[in-house]
Formats: structure tokens, C-alpha cells, sequence
């Protein structure tokens, strides 16, 4: 199943969901500020190593919170930025964030499980290869999301227990 451990290398692409991976989940709520954001433990340190290894790192998050009114694209954007100054100041990065702000209910949305985010990132940085692509998530849906875009996948909780402890599995 990670037959891929020894092959990853800058030509390889990681994606990413936030809450519950980077940050933790907020319990029938959303992180509608930065004063409700808190990274999990390990993830800065996982995003330091992971910076060495892979070529592109992203962010792929659904944000319904947006849709249902209860935050703006904008508080979003703070929260973004909040995130990536830290990250950044732990050596890590990341090269993109796609966030869906859409309700399940809305047609044609870009909601995960869709594929939607990984083709706007593969537009935005063309050299993505998603046989080269790793998709960590949390959940059901972001697992789908990676196998619908032929990625390998890892969920948070079954392999790994967390983003960390893939990073330490890489080294």
C-alpha cells in the first residue's frame, strides 16, 4: 500500500485537508477566526520535513461555514494567514490553499469528495502528476476526493495518527 515511501521525491505533490489534519476540528462548528485555530500537535514540524520532500504542498479545505453565513471568505483568508505565517516560521510552507465555501446543497458545487480543487491546482501548477500526489485526510470524503483524482491516500487515524507521524515515516 505505500509502495510509494521510497519514491518520493520534488516531482511529488501533497495535498492536504485542514481541520482535523493541520488544525484541530472544531466539534459542530467552523474556525471562523484566528483565535479559534490551533494546530495539532507535530503538524509544524511535519510541514518543516515535508517541505524538503515534496515539490508543491496544498491545502484542499471545504468551508461550508461560508456558505451558511457564518463566516466570510475574507475571515477565511485571515485565518490562511495566520496559518502560513507560522507554518513559515517553522521552515515549512505551502504553495496553494483551495477552499470550497459552497453548501452540499448548491448545484455543481467543488466540494470534496470532487475533484474539482485538484484539477484548479494541476491548472495553477502544471507539472502536478497525480500518480505523484498524496492526499491526507480525515475523512471519508477526502479519501474519495484523492482516489477520484487517482492519488494515493491516507487518512488520518487509520494509517498514521497523525500528520507528524507520516512525516517521521518518510525519513
Amino acid at each position: 500500500m505505500m509502495d510509494f515511501k521510497g519514491k518520493i521525491d520534488k516531482s511529488w505533490t501533497l495535498f492536504l485537508d485542514r481541520d482535523g489534519v493541520i488544525n484541530v476540528r472544531l466539534v459542530d462548528d467552523y474556525v471562523k477566526k484566528i483565535e479559534e485555530f490551533e494546530f495539532l500537535p507535530g503538524v509544524l514540524d511535519a510541514l518543516n520535513i515535508f517541505s524538503e520532500k515534496f515539490g508543491r504542498i496544498i491545502i484542499v479545505t471545504n468551508q461550508q461555514g461560508v456558505g451558511k453565513g457564518l463566516m466570510t471568505l475574507e475571515d477565511v483568508d485571515a485565518v490562511h494567514d495566520f496559518m502560513n505565517k507560522e507554518i513559515e516560521s517553522k521552515k515549512g510552507r505551502i504553495d496553494a490553499i483551495y477552499v470550497c465555501p459552497q453548501l452540499k446543497s448548491d448545484p455543481d458545487n467543488f466540494r470534496k469528495p470532487s475533484p474539482k480543487m485538484a484539477y484548479m491546482a494541476q491548472h495553477d501548477f502544471p507539472e502536478i502528476d497525480f500518480e505523484k500526489s498524496i492526499m491526507i485526510g480525515d475523512s471519508n470524503s477526502d479519501i474519495e476526493f484523492g482516489k477520484n483524482a487517482g492519488m494515493y491516500t491516507i487518512l488520518i487515524g487509520d494509517e498514521f495518527d497523525s500528520l507528524l507521524q507520516f512525516a517521521q515515516y518518510l525519513k
